[in-house]
């Protein structure tokens, strides 16, 4: 197995927002904000290549949407979805399986495209992929909460059914093959799904939007964009102790400048222990 960091470019989102009820003097301290309170935050994805199998680890933002919808999070960066795997020797054609751990927009946007700049028409960016999520997540995203309902956009989404690649993924097995199980937390959204991947006689776990960043670990920095924060809380202190306790290395989507990070048991609960890049694993 090899793995392959995927990175699709920058956005900004608003501080507060992103650490939730605690006070800016402490969440600056990790995460900065420019001069309108935005943090940056990455769009990094993971391919794992398994024999035969390319696998994706969600797909970034893509670029459906109007100006106006992206003025609002200030896309920036040098990396796209396409020169990232370029430059790996892939193209879109290659990808065998699209894993979405959720159906926000910045997880899976870049899974849909419009077809010949047809606006009214959508093509799969992955044509030859099939592109897994789960039946209850699938009901919740395209069923939304009025809170939710800004970040599953029906374009990124319904497309993948009407394709015919849309596979769902028995969460009673926990796997996608031997060697890639995983697992799901239902404080951010219901049934968001956490790889867990055996590597190099690791384990890398994939963290999504159960830890946005290393500035997200101390437990009561949760997200204001969680729809059930208390069960965040839960599940972060269950996921951090087992992190410690077992050496995981912890793959961050989100965080700006650190790929992976490890995390220690203190006196203080669990704290960071390490960072650095995939590829000194």
């Amino acid at each position: 197995m090899n793995l392959h960091v995927v990175n699709t470019g920058f956005f900004k989102l608003d501080g507060g927002a992103m650490f939730g009820v605690v006070p800016k003097s402490l969440w600056s301290r990790t995460n900065p904000a420019d001069e309108n309170n935005l943090c940056t935050w990455a769009m990094r994805c993971l391919l794992v290549e398994d024999n035969s199998r390319l696998v994706l680890i969600d797909n970034g933002i893509g670029d459906k949407q109007d100006a106006k919808f992206f003025s609002h999070y200030y896309l920036h960066g040098n990396d796209s979805l396409k020169s990232s795997l370029n430059k790996i020797g892939l193209d879109f054609k290659d990808i065998t399986d699209n894993f979405l751990t959720h159906l926000h927009f910045d997880h899976c946007g870049g899974g849909v495209a419009y077809k010949n700049d047809d606006k009214n028409k959508y093509q799969m960016v992955f044509e030859n992929a099939k592109y897994w999520t789960n039946a209850e997540h699938w009901q919740w995203a395209t069923v939304p909460n009025a809170r939710e309902k800004a970040s599953f956009l029906k374009e990124n989404i319904l497309p993948m059914q009407d394709s015919g690649q849309l596979q769902f993924l028995d969460l009673n097995e926990g796997k996608l093959f031997d060697g890639f199980e995983f697992f799901t937390a239902d404080g951010h959204t219901d049934k968001q799904m956490i790889p867990k991947i055996n590597y190099k006689g690791k384990t890398i776990v994939f963290a999504a939007d159960l830890l946005p960043s290393v500035g997200h670990i101390p437990l009561p920095y949760v997200m204001g964009y969680d729809t059930r924060p208390l069960i965040t809380l839960t599940e972060k202190k269950k996921f951090l102790e087992e992190a410690a306790e077992n050496e995981y290395i912890i793959f961050l989507e989100h965080d700006s400048e650190n790929e992976c990070c490890t995390v220690k048991m203190t006196d203080k609960g669990v704290r960071l222990d390490q960072t650095f890049s995939l590829d000194e694993i």
